[in-house]
């Protein structure tokens, strides 16, 4: 099944917002709603289910506004802190314990950390239409830990200069029949995601520009990408295009930190 990061995006803002008092719950479950037709809610196993009341996985789930709900009646002194965190091999800034939310959002490739009510949430596809969040306890979350949204501005738009060089430095970035039609359909086919009144534009086009640039590394990371046939150069390739990868997790990860900080500021 096709993976279209960031529903956790969507959920760390949205809920955010709500718990900062600056959107209604139902403008919440609204703004999942392009990412899957249906939502439910699980306890990751038996413990947290028994603190969350939270079904297990082996029963049906609840609905999204039961997490809405158990984030509100734990939210700290702290306040409505929320946060996407995008972890990939060899880099998992940002996500805190305990090792089974480490295995999950791994897998995932993505989580939101509801910090402030010690929660976060790992969505995975169950079934046709159907997107599951597995919920864990988080006692300590680390600092966050990503780059200022202007940084990780800069380190896109550089990474995408140092990627198509590099690959051009290979002969491995020759255009291959149709790609520019492939990246278009796949941005068309891409949920669209809805943000809160008053989110500001600077991180929106960020998150717009890493959308396009994912399209482009799915582009160039398929088969027969751009004359790259031999084993040797497919590996040169991937080594080209990692940085990149790295560059649109950091992108969202910060776009998503700012939108948060403005729409829960005091």
């Amino acid at each position: 099944m096709d993976r279209v990061p960031c529903a956790s995006a969507s959920l760390a803002v949205w809920t955010a917002a709500w718990l900062a008092g600056s959107a209604a719950a139902d403008d919440v479950l609204d703004a999942l709603g392009p990412w899957s037709e249906a939502h439910d809610v699980v306890a990751a196993d038996a413990a947290t289910a028994a603190v969350t009341d939270l079904p297990t996985p082996d029963h049906a789930g609840a609905g999204l506004a039961t997490l809405l709900v158990l984030a509100r009646q734990r939210v700290s002194p702290i306040g409505s802190d929320a946060r996407l965190v995008m972890p990939a091999p060899g880099d998992v800034r940002g996500l805190p314990g305990p090792e089974a939310l480490r295995v999950a959002a791994m897998e995932a490739g993505e989580c939101a950390v509801l910090a402030g009510a010690g929660l976060a949430a790992v969505p995975a596809p169950v079934a046709d239409g159907v997107l599951r969040w597995t919920v864990h306890l988080v006692d300590e979350v680390p600092p966050a830990a990503h780059p200022s949204l202007s940084d990780a501005e800069h380190d896109l738009r550089g990474s995408v200069r140092d990627a198509a060089d590099t690959l051009a430095a290979m002969d491995v970035a020759r255009p291959k029949a149709g790609v520019r039609e492939e990246i278009a359909d796949r941005l068309r086919r891409r949920p669209h995601a809805n943000w809160p009144a008053g989110t500001p534009g600077r991180p929106l086009r960020v998150l717009q520009h890493a959308d396009e640039v994912e399209a482009i590394l799915v582009a160039a990371s398929g088969d027969d990408p751009g004359g790259a046939v031999t084993s040797s150069a497919t590996l040169a390739r991937t080594d080209a295009l990692r940085p990149l990868a790295t560059a649109v997790r950091a992108a969202r990860v910060a776009a998503v930190a700012e939108t948060v900080r403005a729409l829960t500021a005091a």
